[in-house]
C-alpha cells in the first residue's frame, strides 16, 4: 500500500507530465514564426520506416519567417517535400534539389483565432489530467482512512496540500495559455 507521501508524489509527477505535454503540444502549433518543433510530427517513410524529419535533416531557420530543411541523404528530399505537403501544416516547401526552404506566411486574422480555439482546447485538457491526477490522489487518501485507519484530520490536510499543488498547476498552466495567446495574436 502508497504511503501519504508516495501519492502526492505520484499525483505531482502526473501533473507535471500533464504540463510538459502541454508545452510540446503548444510548440507545434504553427505560429507566424518559424520554429524547427512544427516539423516534429511530420513522419517521412524512409524505406520503409516512418521517420520524423529532424532525424533525417539538419533544420536551420535563417530568419523568423522560414526554415531550410537540409537533408543528410539528399535522395531523400523528395520524401521529406511529400511528407511536408500531406502533412497538416499548411505550407508548401519550396526545393532546388539541394534544400527545402518553408516560408512562413504570416497567418491571417482569423486563422489566428482559430489557433488561439486549438490552444485553449489543449490547455483545457492539461487541466483536465491535473484534476484527474487530484482525483486520483484524493480517491487514495479515502481509501488510506477506510484500509489503514488514517486520522480524518490528516487526511483533510494533505487533500488541503494537494489543492493547493493543483492550483499551483492550474495557474501554471493558464500563464502557459496567455504566453502562448499573446504570441499567437502577434503580428
Amino acid at each position: 500500500m502508497a504511503t501519504v507521501e508516495e501519492t502526492k508524489a505520484k499525483a505531482k509527477e502526473k501533473m507535471e507530465r500533464a504540463l510538459e505535454a502541454l508545452h510540446s503540444n503548444f510548440a507545434s502549433v504553427r505560429t507566424g514564426r518559424a520554429n524547427p518543433m512544427v516539423l516534429d510530427r511530420v513522419l517521412v517513410d524512409y524505406y520503409g520506416t516512418k521517420t520524423p524529419v529532424n532525424q533525417m535533416a539538419a533544420i536551420k531557420t535563417p530568419d523568423a519567417h522560414l526554415l531550410v530543411i537540409e537533408p543528410y541523404d539528399k535522395s531523400s528530399l523528395k520524401a521529406i517535400e511529400n511528407a511536408i505537403n500531406e502533412s497538416d501544416l499548411g505550407i508548401s516547401p519550396n526545393s532546388d534539389g539541394q534544400v527545402l526552404r518553408l516560408p512562413f506566411p504570416t497567418p491571417t486574422e482569423e486563422r489566428r483565432k482559430e489557433l488561439t480555439k486549438q490552444c485553449k482546447s489543449l490547455a483545457e485538457e492539461a487541466k483536465v489530467a491535473v484534476r484527474n491526477a487530484r482525483r486520483d490522489a484524493n480517491n487514495a487518501l479515502d481509501k488510506m482512512k477506510k484500509d489503514e485507519g488514517l486520522p480524518e484530520d490528516e487526511v483533510k490536510h494533505e487533500q488541503n496540500n494537494i489543492q493547493k499543488l493543483t492550483d499551483d498547476f492550474i495557474s501554471q498552466i493558464d500563464s502557459a495559455l496567455a504566453t502562448k495567446d499573446k504570441e499567437l495574436m502577434e503580428i
